[in-house]
């Protein structure tokens, strides 16, 4: 046998006997419904997930695991911190806009992927994810490990997604007053845009020298923004054929408007240093929403993911701030 072989059968025996040995921790509670080691209630009641499957969870979950950039926006949002996480799009940590929040939430996924041997070490009692993850591959081995909610089909409307995440965690009343709290706010900005009014607002990421569109369709961008009555350059209008979609520096022009919100995938500081390379782009300068000082650095790490209500916080924060000052 080679060392590669039986290196790999070694990782695999590992990581197999960590899940073992999560699964035995949970059996560990009396059949009456009750921890007897902790005296916690451990009641269940059944929900229909996503993907339609019918998964027993807990009434009352300790120990949350967010498998997706929206599901830990909405744990969040709703008070409940995951003592573990994915990592943000296109970052080592949680995406920078909710670093604060989760702090002691330990990265076991990636958005391509999640590390069974590290999630099943802590040993959770809800595991949440959605189709924005390639751990969508993986149900079998994660509701090996604790029951498992698909909370969100690809491409769902985020506040869809956001009430099937609340009602995951038995919260759907708070997750009802989160969404009407946000939607007054939208309501109100709206009514003071003023000659913003109707505006042309485009939203960019810059990434490698060149920008790329997002925020189309029904996620938290593009469905805040059309609340608010604005409208979007003509190449970012309709549905998204991806999370984001490249823009070509000959086609510069298409990404203009009367407002520019420009970011990456970071926080803001990495958006000044993005921008102070945009500029020294041929045509950058030449577009209006540039010549008029209408570009509008913005936390990319909000604006720039598969977000939930937080997120929609800030990019209607960002647009008030600009838009009615």
């Amino acid at each position: 046998m080679s060392s590669t072989r039986s290196s790999r059968r070694a990782v695999l025996t590992s990581a197999a006997a960590v899940v073992t040995g999560a699964l035995l921790l949970t059996a560990c509670g009396s059949d009456d419904g009750s921890d007897s080691a902790a005296g916690k209630e451990t009641s269940t009641r059944q929900i229909t997930d996503a993907q339609g499957r019918k998964v027993e969870v807990p009434t009352a979950p300790k120990k949350v695991v967010t498998l997706s950039e929206p599901t830990l926006d909405a744990a969040l949002a709703l008070g409940v911190e995951p003592v573990g996480a994915t990592s943000g799009r296109g970052q080592t940590g949680v995406s920078t806009y909710l670093a604060d929040k989760a702090s002691k939430a330990e990265v076991v996924a990636t958005v391509a992927e999640a590390d069974m041997e590290k999630l099943a070490a802590l040993q959770p009692d809800l595991i949440l994810l959605d189709e924005t993850t390639g751990a969508k591959r993986e149900l079998s081995k994660l509701q090996a490990i604790a029951p498992t909610v698909v909370t969100a089909k690809l491409n769902e409307d985020w506040k869809k997604a956001f009430t099937a995440t609340a009602d995951a965690l038995n919260q759907k009343s708070e997750g009802e007053k989160v969404l009407s709290d946000y939607e007054a706010d939208v309501a109100a900005t709206k009514e003071k845009l003023g000659d913003n009014a109707g505006a042309v607002v485009s939203v960019i990421r810059w990434q490698d020298g060149a920008p790329s569109v997002v925020g189309k369709g029904v996620g938290h961008v593009g469905s805040t923004l059309s609340a608010l009555g604005v409208s979007r350059p003509k190449d970012q209008q309709g549905a998204s054929a991806g999370h984001s979609e490249p823009v070509s520096l000959e086609k510069l022009t298409t990404i203009d408007g009367d407002w520019l919100f420009f970011g990456t995938l970071g926080d803001r500081a990495d958006g000044e240093k993005a921008y102070a390379e945009a500029k020294k782009v041929p045509n950058f300068s030449k577009l209006e929403a540039e010549k008029e000082g209408h570009v509008v650095v913005i936390q990319g790490s909000a604006w720039n993911s598969a977000g939930g209500p937080l997120a929609a916080r800030i990019v209607l924060d960002d647009v008030t701030k600009a838009l009615t000052s």
